[in-house]
């Protein structure tokens, strides 16, 4: 499993399709807003959590179709299915990798971009927070987007379609907890059900996405 997980973090750095664009998108997204909603900062600090947990999830759809279907060109998925390692955890640890390269480094910039957004001062420390604990889900989810369309030719577009409706949840309770933050009220609701939707999905969706593998791969 280390193996398989450090191979896909070099492929991904070398690619740079993850890290290097994932991150790319969502600074074009958060510096293009102003200039489409205007400059004051009032109405920047109102719409930030929004703009900044749209712009993160868009930023992980950039890479999901690469999660599987470059094992799927060279052969590797094949082998992958067919090795004692139980394909459950083969996904399992291709969301690890995916969230690595592309969640990750998009919860460490996401304060730094907020400070173009205005975002007020008692919502960062939650930005964070809730990305760390919302991406991991939305991973998840790609990895299980991504085995449902393997092998199809041009399933990027479907890929989004298939996904996008799965993230609302996630977006919708995450970005709640910061709107609340930046309130200063209480934000235990919008996190603890952004919690359970990020367990269930690493708790259930490895073994929804290693039935599909296996159904596209007869």
């Amino acid at each position: 499993m280390s193996a398989l997980l450090l191979r896909d973090l070099r492929l991904a750095l070398r690619a740079g399709g993850g890290f290097g664009l994932a991150l790319a998108f969502f600074l074009i997204v958060t510096v293009l807003v102003p200039f489409g909603v205007g400059p004051e900062a009032g109405t920047l600090s109102v719409i930030a959590r929004g703009v900044l947990w749209v712009g993160a999830l868009l930023a992980c759809l950039l890479s999901l179709d690469r999660i599987f279907a470059t094992d799927h060109e060279d052969g590797s998925l094949d082998l992958l299915a067919t090795a004692p390692v139980p394909l459950e955890g083969v996904v399992a640890v291709k969301a690890l990798a995916h969230w690595l390269t592309t969640g990750l480094p998009l919860t460490l910039a996401a304060p730094v971009f907020g400070i173009f957004l205005n975002l007020p001062a008692p919502a960062y420390g939650w930005l964070v927070a809730t990305l760390a604990l919302g991406t991991p889900a939305l991973s998840m989810i790609g990895a299980f987007g991504a085995a449902l369309t393997v092998g199809l030719k041009r399933g990027g577009l479907l890929l989004s379609i298939l996904v996008l409706p799965l993230y609302v949840p996630t977006l919708i309770f995450g970005s709640d907890a910061v709107r609340r933050a930046a309130a200063g009220l209480d934000v235990a609701t919008p996190v603890l059900m952004l919690a359970g939707i990020t367990l269930g999905c690493l708790a259930l969706l490895p073994f929804a996405a290693a039935a599909a593998l296996r159904v596209n791969l007869r």
